[in-house]
């Protein structure tokens, strides 16, 4: 079977580090074509440098990078910095960047390569705030059929938010772009807090990178320690939750999650509210289901499966 071919879109940030050495290190599967970077967690200059330190971390300079937009689009929106330090990679040791980004803009690259595909040829892998993807459908509505699937993180339901009580970051940070991806009419499959949250970086499985020996797992040591601190010290949990590699984990190993159909809208304009995901799960708002929501993981395969990949690097 040929690997499918994605997009991987992204606002790195230390889980979505994470994410990206774990596709990285499964070419059997994913055929990245390309990854794309947005303003989110860091600003989108620093999310890009990120992305390509952690091209150089894993050897596959053989990946290109583009930037993308560098605000929403409507309204600007808080970074997490506060969450993922100030180099948005939690200060963990990564090689500088031996290549740079493309001339290319991350929206034009999203838009030139899905034309030249197939019909449903590529999935694209967002997991950062929405703006790329919606600025591309928007500016070219052509290529919509050419998307397979949309596996992006965003969202809470059960568990709330994560920035306000109602809304979680990705979707917050730009609730304007989050509401066209749902509503384009392609297959969305949404990892939201009500599963990623169940997907935590404990004490037991922090000892399992301690003691991989390797640059990354130091480098994730590092990132997920940093990130472990700031979890304890906000919300007094332990173990951080690891959000983005869900979505990888997914391409690579489907089983691993419990899904339910669901009609997904987002509140834009809402004082408290801004950002929500209303997950209609129960048919009622009378409207077609429009994705697929996740809301079980088994936990302890899918770490085994990404110390697994990050351990081929």
């Amino acid at each position: 079977m040929s690997p499918r071919r994605v997009i991987l879109d992204c606002d790195p940030g230390v889980d979505d580090a994470v994410s990206l050495l774990t596709a990285l290190a499964s070419p059997d599967e994913l055929d990245i074509l390309g990854i794309t970077t947005v303003a989110g967690n860091t600003p989108v200059d620093v999310c890009t440098r990120n992305a390509l330190r952690v091209l150089a971390l894993a050897g596959r300079q053989d990946v290109n990078v583009y930037q993308g937009c560098d605000r929403p689009l409507v309204e600007a929106a808080p970074t997490a910095s506060h969450v993922h330090g100030d180099d948005g990679l939690g200060g963990a040791p990564f090689p500088e960047p031996s290549k740079s980004a493309s001339d290319e803009n991350a929206v034009d690259f999203i838009i030139e390569t899905l034309r030249g595909r197939g019909e449903g040829d590529i999935t694209l892998v967002p997991t950062g705030p929405l703006t790329n993807i919606a600025t591309a459908l928007t500016k070219a509505p052509d290529v919509v059929e050419q998307i397979s699937e949309i596996v992006l993180m965003g969202g809470a339901y059960f568990e709330g938010g994560n920035v306000t009580p109602s809304a979680e970051f990705n979707i917050y940070a730009d609730p304007h772009a989050a509401r066209i991806v749902f509503g384009c009419g392609r297959p969305v499959t949404a990892f939201g807090l009500d599963v990623t949250l169940q997907f935590r970086c404990t004490p037991a499985r922090m000892k399992v990178f301690q003691a991989m020996g390797t640059p990354v797992g130091d480098a994730a040591t590092a990132m997920i320690d940093h990130v472990n601190a700031v979890y304890g010290e906000l919300y007094g949990s332990e173990g951080a939750a690891m959000h983005d590699p869900c979505t990888v984990l997914y391409l690579l190993k489907p089983d691993l999650f419990e899904f339910r159909d669901a009609f997904i809208d987002v509140e834009t304009e809402g004082r408290i509210t801004r950002g929500h995901t209303a997950v209609d799960l129960h048919g009622t708002m009378k409207q077609p289901v429009n994705a697929k929501w996740a809301d079980a993981i088994d936990a302890k395969t899918a770490f085994e499966v990404l110390v697994e990949r990050l351990d081929r690097l």
